[in-house]
């Protein structure tokens, strides 16, 4: 995609902040020039890092959300006060690329396993057959305690087995095989043993996410046999047989090449550790500082799948910078966001704009909920201003949360209606200007009610 093509579709789920969009199309367009090189000089070209700066709600996090999801990028966003500096209680920053790297293989494994899901159904559809017909697996088989085949159950069965023979087992699989294509034994009962999802390690701190790691990689999963539908079996078993044809170490290596390649890190609240003369008990800002440069410049980082190199991982950090500014934070890390951005504050046109123009706007999901009881929600272009003027004047006169004030507006607008919808007899209504100035006119003209209730 070109930087154009990027921004038009970033425009399907962010309105306004044009200059943003623009800056991170660029620095995503040059990751994509950059695998075009030749590799000695592709390896020093590195991102361009980006700033993003204004105030909450006014779209930063969802241009890096999207973006990421343009390109099927591995994408973690986490808030930067959640970290503290080595030494005291908190969470290693570290853990910030062994979550990329998680996510990473998240992606890996879903696209390997679309790829293989025609044999994994047939696999799946065979295993089936092999719990209803009640006949252990052949012997050697690594999946036989998925199925829930032990010693116990297969001396239990031998009678059974004996008195059938091969001919009359075949033509058994074969009439439940079709009755299962059919989808007439959905309701029928099977015993599989899944992975227990259970049993993590309580005692350990969030701030020792290694050590847990490597102990859980040393102690054998724990599983348990659960009765159910083959309805609700299906998916699993088809999860166990495509994981089973995957190649696991495949998918660590290309988890590991995506995260150093194209990998996104979005690092909220910069500015809460921006060091704006405070003293005392916030000497762990610069800490945290000084902790982050070395992932953001550039260095190995140990996981689970295999150590992992940040120098290509593209970093974009955002903060409201209402106290502090960029030049609070120290001047290594400033230097390593070269480009910098300014997102203003929304208006009343962008705001209007916002509840009803991107795909799933809120107007359009409040309709659809309310659709669900029968009730067609018709929101006049009158009203989405006047849901729009409201909020954008409880934002200057309190505190600016940009267009997540529309969602409170919202929810107290049509909270009378969600309340009537499922009402025998209601099966339109409409929602005009009057109608809101009604309902949001008393409490926005009070700035102590609006204050805690808006």
């Amino acid at each position: 995609m070109t930087a154009a093509e990027i921004v038009r579709e970033l425009n399907r789920f962010v309105i306004g902040q044009e200059e943003a969009k623009r800056k991170v199309a660029i620095a995503l367009r040059n990751r994509e020039r950059r695998e075009r090189l030749e590799p000695a000089l592709r390896e020093e070209v590195t991102p361009k890092n980006i700033l993003m700066i204004g105030p909450t709600g006014v779209g930063k996090t969802e241009i890096a959300r999207r973006l990421a999801r343009l390109v099927g990028a591995p994408f973690t966003k986490v808030e930067v006060t959640r970290f503290t500096e080595v030494g005291y209680v908190g969470r290693d920053v570290e853990s910030i690329i062994r979550d990329l790297v998680e996510v990473a293989v998240r992606l890996v494994r879903e696209e390997m396993r679309r790829q293989i899901e025609p044999d994994a159904t047939l696999q799946a559809e065979e295993r089936l057959v092999d719990l209803m017909v009640g006949e252990p697996p052949e012997p050697g088989n690594p999946f036989a305690s998925i199925f829930g085949f032990g010693q116990q159950n297969r001396q239990e069965q031998q009678p059974k087995q004996e008195r059938m023979s091969e001919s009359e087992r075949q033509e058994k699989r074969r009439t439940l095989r079709e009755k299962l294509r059919r989808g007439e034994l959905e309701d029928e009962l099977v015993e599989v043993e899944v992975e227990d999802q259970g049993g993590g390690l309580p005692f350990l701190g969030e701030g020792q996410n290694q050590m847990q790691e490597m102990l859980q990689q040393m102690m054998p999963k724990r599983t348990r046999k659960r009765r159910m539908s083959v309805r609700e079996a299906r998916p699993i078993v088809r999860v166990q047989e495509a994981d089973r044809l995957i190649d696991q170490d495949k998918v660590a290596q290309e988890a590991v090449r995506r995260t150093e390649q194209s990998g996104i890190v979005f690092l909220d609240e910069i500015d809460k550790v921006a060091s704006h003369g405070a003293q005392g008990p916030d000497v762990s800002r610069e800490g945290v500082q000084r902790d982050l440069l070395p992932i953001v410049e550039g260095t190995t980082v140990s996981t689970k799948y295999g150590p992992v190199r940040t120098e290509h991982i593209l970093f974009v950090a955002a903060g409201a910078f209402h106290i502090a500014s960029p030049q609070d934070l120290i001047p290594e890390l400033q230097g390593r966001f070269p480009i910098r951005v300014e997102l203003r504050s929304l208006g009343v046109d962008e705001l209007r704009r916002i509840l009803v123009e991107p795909e799933h706007a809120l107007v359009h999901q409040y309709q659809a909920l309310v659709e669900t009881d029968g009730v067609q929600l018709d929101v006049s272009d009158d009203a989405v201003l006047a849901i729009a003027e409201f909020a954008h004047r409880i934002n200057e006169e309190t505190e600016d949360i940009g267009a997540r004030r529309l969602h409170t507006l919202l929810e107290r607008c049509l909270e009378d209606v969600l309340y009537r919808a499922p009402e025998k007899g209601f099966t339109q209504l409409t929602v005009d200007r009057a109608y809101v100035e009604k309902q949001l006119g008393g409490v926005a003209s009070n700035p102590e009610l609006s204050r805690y209730i808006l």
